[in-house]
């Protein structure tokens, strides 16, 4: 299983955004939904091994929201960030009124979340990757095995109080490459090279 959790810091957590501002008045969720599409979506097929996790910060904190995506049962996924965009937010304004989890759609599971609780216990897991600059790069770090629990912030950097709980949980810090990238390359180039240790007779 190849996993994701995805930090968003500014989408507003009820929905209340235009699909036709999605990097201003939608806090980014451009970013987010090009994540998500990159994560999941293969040329003519989706990554049924895949699940991604997205925690919605929100101000106040009490009404953060999370939404899990699934490859095994996901359905209604485009590899267009606009149509993405239109279904996470089509199930934040669903839930935003509900204490519960709810499935708004095959494969998608939102609900209310506590993000730093949620984070730390994501970066406890054994096979924890933290996506970050300043780690040893991938192709150096030995016995990764096949899946992955990464780790990945939207355009802001993660806030003091995620890097210490980051830095708390174990989770071993990698760097893709010595640039500064979008989150969704950064999920292209941990696919690929997964891609390339499982498919070895496959040309890079």
């Amino acid at each position: 299983m190849r996993r994701f959790l995805l930090l968003a810091h500014r989408v507003p957590v009820d929905g209340g955004f235009t699909l036709n501002d999605l990097a201003g008045g939608g806090g980014r969720m451009d970013e987010i939904a090009r994540a998500v599409s990159t994560a999941f979506t293969l040329s003519n097929d989706l990554r049924r091994d895949t699940e991604v996790t997205i925690l919605f910060r929100a101000s106040p904190p009490p009404r953060a929201r999370r939404i899990v995506l699934r490859g095994a049962r996901l359905r209604y996924l485009n590899p267009d960030e606009r149509s993405t965009a239109a279904l996470l937010k089509n199930a934040l304004v669903r839930s935003i009124r509900l204490d519960v989890e709810v499935e708004s759609s095959p494969g998608l599971v939102v609900g209310p979340s506590e993000p730093l609780a949620e984070l730390s216990r994501y970066a406890a897991a054994a096979d924890a990757l933290w996506l970050r600059e300043s780690g040893p790069p991938l192709e150096k770090v030995p016995e990764l095995g096949t899946g992955f629990a990464a780790i990945v912030s939207d355009a802001d950097d993660p806030l003091p109080e995620e890097v210490a709980a980051l830095e708390a949980s174990g989770a071993r810090a990698v760097s893709v490459g010595p640039r500064s990238l979008r989150a969704s390359q950064c999920i292209d180039l941990l696919h690929a090279h997964f891609d390339r240790n499982e498919l070895p007779g496959r040309p890079p």
